[in-house]
C-alpha cells in the first residue's frame, strides 16, 4: 500500500471512540464512579519554563469543563517570587466567574500557602482552597523553607479561617512513597502527617507520589495503613506521577482499596519545581481510557477532553505526554 493509500484509508476508516473503544468490562469490585480532580491548569502549568498567557489558562479551564471535568484545580495563591508561572491568579479568577453557573457542580479550587495567599484567594472569590505538605523533612525544607512541624503549624489557622467561611480545604501530601534526597519513606511517617492534616480539619487528603517511585504493593499497603488509622476511604486521593510508568498500576491498586478520588493532569502536564526527579502527572486522557473501559463512570467526554490537550499542546509548542492523545489525535499532538 502506498502512502497516499494509508492516508486516505486513515481518513475514511472510524476512529476508535466511534467503534466504542474501549469496550467496558465492568468490574463489581471497583467503585461504580470516580471523580477526577484536574490539576492542569495549576499543577500542570506551574512546571512549564514559559509563561502562559492568563487568556489561554482562562480558555484551558473552560474547554476542560466543557469536557466534563467538574473538579478543576485552577491556579495558585503562593508568592509570585516562588512560582512565577501563576503570578496572575488575581487577573485569572474573574476570567472564570460564571463558568460554574454554566457548568453546575463545577469545582475550581486553588492552591494557598499560608494566611496572606488564603487572604488573595477569599478576596478573588475562591470557594476552595487547597494547602501543600510534606511527609519529608528535607522535602518540607525545600519547598516551603520551614520544617515540616513548622509547616503543619502554618497550615492550622488557614484551615481553620477557611472552613469557618465555610470553604472547604483540601490537604495535599507530598512525598509518600519516595523522596530523592531521603530515599523510602515509612508508612508510619506518612499516616501521622496525614491525620494531622485531617485533625485540623482538612475535608479531603490527597497522598502524592511526587517523583513516581510507588508500585501497587506500596500503595495498597499505605492506604490499609491509613483505613486501620480509622480513616474512610473516601476521605482520601490519590496523586501519581509517571516516572517510571507506574501510574495508572498504582491507580487501579488504589481502586481496590476503595479510593474513588483520583488526581490527573490533561495531556500530562507537570512535575515539580522543587523535585527534579518528578517528571509528568498521571494523563487524565489515560486515566480516563482505563476507567471507561472498566465501565467506571467519570463524567468525561474523551474525545472533548483529548481536543483540548491537543489545543493545549499547541499553545506550548510541543507534544503532550499522554499516549491516549497521540492515539487518538496523532504522534504530533
Amino acid at each position: 500500500m502506498t502512502a497516499d493509500q494509508n492516508v486516505e484509508t486513515a481518513a475514511t476508516e472510524p476512529g476508535v471512540l466511534e467503534l466504542g473503544l474501549p469496550d467496558p468490562v465492568r468490574d463489581p469490585s471497583l467503585p461504580a464512579r470516580v471523580r477526577i480532580h484536574e490539576v492542569g491548569p495549576r499543577d500542570g502549568l506551574q512546571n512549564e519554563s514559559a509563561l502562559v498567557p492568563v487568556e489561554v489558562k482562562a480558555e484551558f479551564i473552560a474547554r476542560l469543563a466543557a469536557a466534563g471535568l467538574r473538579t478543576v484545580e485552577a491556579t495558585s495563591f503562593v508568592h509570585p517570587k516562588w512560582v512565577p508561572q501563576l503570578a496572575d491568579a488575581e487577573e485569572l479568577m474573574p476570567r472564570l466567574a460564571g463558568l460554574a453557573e454554566e457548568y453546575p457542580g463545577l469545582r475550581l479550587p486553588v492552591l494557598v500557602p499560608n494566611e496572606r495567599g488564603l487572604d488573595r484567594a477569599l478576596d478573588r472569590g475562591a470557594t476552595e482552597v487547597a494547602v501543600f505538605a510534606s511527609a519529608t523533612e528535607t522535602f518540607a525544607r525545600r519547598n516551603l523553607n520551614r520544617s515540616a512541624d513548622e509547616a503543619m503549624a502554618m497550615f492550622r489557622p488557614v484551615v481553620a479561617r477557611a472552613t469557618a467561611a465555610g470553604v472547604p480545604v483540601r490537604g495535599y501530601l507530598s512525598m509518600c512513597f519516595g523522596d530523592p534526597w531521603e530515599g523510602p519513606v515509612p508508612a508510619a511517617q506518612v499516616i501521622g502527617h496525614g491525620l494531622r492534616l485531617l485533625e485540623m480539619g482538612c475535608a479531603e487528603l490527597s497522598l502524592g507520589d511526587t517523583i513516581g517511585t510507588a508500585t501497587p504493593g506500596q500503595v495498597a499497603a499505605l492506604l490499609t495503613g491509613f483505613a486501620e488509622a480509622g480513616v474512610p476511604m473516601d476521605r482520601l486521593a490519590v496523586h501519581f506521577h509517571d516516572t517510571y510508568g507506574q501510574a495508572l498500576a498504582n491507580t487501579l491498586a488504589a481502586l481496590r482499596c476503595g479510593v474513588t478520588v483520583v488526581d490527573a493532569s490533561a495531556g500530562g502536564l507537570g512535575g515539580c519545581p522543587y523535585a527534579k526527579s518528578a517528571t509528568g502527572n498521571l494523563a487524565t486522557e489515560d486515566l480516563v481510557w482505563m476507567l471507561h473501559g472498566l465501565g467506571i463512570d467519570t463524567g468525561v467526554d474523551l474525545a472533548a477532553l483529548a481536543a483540548t490537550s491537543g489545543w493545549m499542546a499547541r499553545q506550548l509548542g510541543r507534544p503532550g505526554q499522554s499516549r491516549t492523545v497521540r492515539a487518538l489525535l496523532g504522534p504530533s499532538a
